[in-house]
């Protein structure tokens, strides 16, 4: 009865270390998905933990469903995720969104007014990096993220990245060329859905 005891011990204790490895080889991903494709973007977690953790909240709430990419600058970034682009009257748009979690800044009770605090980092404007957009004020960022689309060091130290492009890099190409108007809005709409997803790594 013991041998069977410690041998049914040592089964459960094999699979649940087998377990645990396979959940640690899953990252957690944001999948930008366009009529163009798929972005897949992995987070800079120890580097912008309010930044991800407000991204995360928005796409589980679907906040950037339907949202479009409003703001196409060729040879600098593609710019998405204010609510107001699903609206017809496009004149505000690049005005709106909001942080999903309150994090000091706003006012507590009305979360339209919720912003993000700055976590500016180490971490440099390349191509394919994500970041969050803002106003004057560096603890203004809301919703509105951007992709770059080439080498920035202009940027560095003055906006929050908080991710990478690791797939999806033709559709981020595509999408940058598209033609726009005199406010680098494009021609063409390009909606979007963000996901979070489990990828092997």
């Amino acid at each position: 009865m013991l041998k069977k005891s410690l041998f049914s011990y040592l089964v459960t204790s094999v699979l649940c270390f087998a377990t645990m490895s396979i959940r640690a080889d899953k990252l957690e991903v944001a999948v930008i998905s366009t009529k163009y494709g798929n972005m897949v973007i992995r987070f800079y977690e120890d580097a912008a933990p309010k930044h991800v953790a407000s991204f995360k909240q928005h796409a589980a709430n679907k906040y950037y469903d339907k949202t479009l990419f409003h703001r196409i600058v060729h040879g600098f970034v593609i710019q998405g995720g204010d609510p107001l682009s699903k609206q017809e009257q496009k004149s505000m748009v690049g005005t709106g969104g909001r942080s999903a979690i309150f994090y000091g800044v706003g006012q507590k009770d009305n979360p339209d007014s919720w912003t993000l605090p700055a976590e500016f980092n180490g971490k440099k404007h390349v191509k394919g990096t994500l970041a969050m957009a803002r106003s004057h004020s560096p603890d203004s960022a809301g919703s509105q993220f951007y992709i770059c689309l080439d080498r920035l060091a202009s940027l560095d130290g003055q906006y929050t990245v908080f991710g990478e492009l690791i797939t999806g890099q033709e559709v981020l190409d595509k999408i940058g060329k598209l033609p726009t108007d005199e406010h680098d809005q494009p021609l063409d709409p390009i909606e979007m859905t963000v996901t979070i997803e489990q990828r092997d790594v």
